[in-house]
């Protein structure tokens, strides 16, 4: 195992002209704690004892060092969220992806370097379902001197969405996967790791948020949820969203966000109300007929002129199916695209791909019902390989992995309709391979083969432009009339609506292998997943580092 100290050296060998800001440090030790929620006490996988885990701070340019210390009886691996990882995918953390994960006793230093990103990411546990308890944020900062684009705030907080079970998340996802039917919902949605008052907890106290009377804050606001998307409002004020994923947005107000898992929002809240307290909630949004946790986590804005016994003024959250609000928000969506921070949105296309995203339906003898619900992309359900691909694609391996994940899925239907007699789908580890610097437009379809459903689909490596979007099957002769090529939004996670589609655009300018993949967690965990291979381009610049000597072996 490589020491502490002779991974910085080799990072100074490797990475001498990545990164122009300074270098930041950080320590990750995962290990079990006991906490109590919903009065109730069990042992959880933390970082540093925390819940939610430590904030890592950057600033753009930085180069950033995580060692990573597995205390835990699981293997473990840790995913920057959102950051790009320029040629450095050995540190973008998805299991048996870009590496083999850290195993218990044993240590990895994530290394990176913050390039060209600005705003609210975050990092989360990338294995099994230790992302429920195992995530915080990251904030990169602007370079020195380089203001935000907005008015500038006068403190910043940052409020993390969550869920949590009263049982063992792990323990919930096998016992789903051994019956063939879908998991137990969470018993209670949180934030900073809070419920608030629950009527089985009455007592659960929640975050609490003080404000100056007159002052502005920006809320960094992260989803991470293990699979629901959520509404965000505070009672009685407006919120102006500046960023979303990292990336700056034309200011708008809104009362309601929208934030699927994998989503990070930049909102303005300035305290312009009477003393007290105000409520803040985040409740479920969910369009379709898919259980979901339906509890309200609730905290508070309090402004400090005022008592603790101050009346609270409330909120309601939008019903579960608001379907018109989260349309709302999201069509309210734009990229700042000013001369300083223009948005560079693919105007032609090298690959045009179609990828329906959805359920399934296998045999299974030992299940329940002789069955298993799964899931897909273009009727594929991703296996995990047992080498890392990124491993095999670098050093030529063999076996573990095909580079035919079809462009279009291999048979038309009717996708938003009732789907195919035949539900089952097939399985195999395949990707799409691209060459560097091509361009791709995908279109990610809904489909009905089971319900329409939310899926918010997340890509490493790559942010992208999401160009598109509709109700029913796309179509490629009248739908692009309708694409936005100059302003639309830039994210990193998009939200597939239900019974729709979701078109995205971006260049292929990061060479390695990059995992596509809902982050509804128990989509993941059926195979709603797959990953692109970009080739290296011309020369070292354009071409992945070699790995580093303490890269997790499998």
């Amino acid at each position: 195992m490589l020491s502490y100290v002779r991974a910085l050296l080799l990072v100074a060998i490797m990475l001498p002209v990545l990164a122009d800001g300074r270098t930041r440090k950080y320590k990750f030790n995962v290990a079990v704690k006991k906490v109590t929620r919903l009065c109730y006490t069990k042992p959880i996988v933390t970082v540093n004892g925390r819940f939610p885990g430590p904030t890592l701070y950057a600033e753009e340019g930085d180069n950033v060092l995580v060692e990573v210390v597995n205390n835990v009886k699981y293997n473990v691996t840790i995913h920057w969220h959102g950051v790009r990882q320029i040629r450095t995918g050995w540190a973008d953390g998805p299991a048996y992806i870009t590496q083999c994960p850290i195993q218990p006793g044993h240590s990895y230093v994530y290394n990176f370097t913050i390039t060209g990103q600005r705003g609210t990411l975050f990092w989360h546990a990338h294995i099994l379902w230790l992302r429920a308890t195992v995530h915080g944020a990251i904030v990169v900062l602007p370079k020195p001197n380089v203001p935000y684009p907005f008015p500038a705030p006068q403190k910043e907080e940052v409020i993390i969405l969550g869920e949590w079970w009263k049982s063992d998340t792990e323990a919930v996802i096998n016992e789903a996967l051994k019956s063939g039917l879908a998991p137990n919902v969470s018993d209670a949605h949180i934030i900073n790791g809070h419920p608030g008052p629950m009527s089985d907890c009455p007592t659960s106290k929640g975050f609490q948020l003080t404000v100056d009377s007159g002052k502005t804050y920006l809320l960094r606001i992260v989803n991470a949820a293990l699979n629901e998307e959520l509404f965000f409002k505070v009672a009685g004020h407006q919120l102006t969203v500046v960023e979303v994923d990292a990336c700056y947005t034309k200011p708008f107000k809104t009362d309601t966000i929208l934030i699927t898992p994998g989503q990070t929002t930049n909102v303005l809240l300035t305290a312009d109300q009477g003393a007290g307290s105000y409520l803040v909630t985040a409740s479920p949004f969910m369009d379709s007929p898919i259980a979901v946790d339906n509890k309200t986590a609730m905290a508070t804005v309090h402004y400090t002129n005022s008592v603790a016994t101050a009346d609270l003024t409330t909120t309601n959250p939008p019903p579960q199916n608001a379907t018109p609000v989260a349309s709302k928000f999201i069509d309210s969506l734009r990229s700042l695209n000013s001369e300083q921070y223009p948005a560079r949105v693919p105007l032609t296309v090298d690959h045009s791909l179609l990828f329906t995203v959805g359920l399934g339906v296998n045999p299974c003898p030992t299940c329940v019902n002789g069955s298993r619900v799964v899931a897909d992309m273009n009727n594929v359900s991703f296996t995990m390989p047992t080498t890392a691909i990124l491993q095999a694609h670098y050093f030529n391996i063999s076996g573990v992995f095909a580079d035919d994940f079809p462009g279009k899925p291999p048979i038309a239907f009717n996708y938003t309709g009732g789907g195919p007699k035949n539900m089952q789908t097939m399985s195999g580890t395949r990707v799409y391979r691209l060459a560097f610097n091509s361009t791709v437009q995908l279109v990610l379809q809904d489909t009905g083969i089971i319900a329409p459903e939310n899926h918010p689909i997340h890509l490493h490596g790559f942010n992208f432009f999401a160009v598109g979007r509709g109700l029913g099957n796309y179509n490629p002769n009248t739908s692009p009339s309708k694409f936005n090529l100059v302003d639309p939004v830039e994210r990193n996670t998009i939200g597939v609506p239900s019974g729709g589609w979701t078109a995205i655009r971006f260049q292929a300018d990061n060479p390695g292998v990059w995992f596509m993949h809902c982050h509804l967690e128990v989509h993941t965990t059926w195979g709603l997943k797959m990953a692109f291979v970009v080739d290296n381009g011309e020369g070292p610049n354009e071409s992945l580092i070699p790995p580093p000597n303490d890269l997790p072996p499998c």
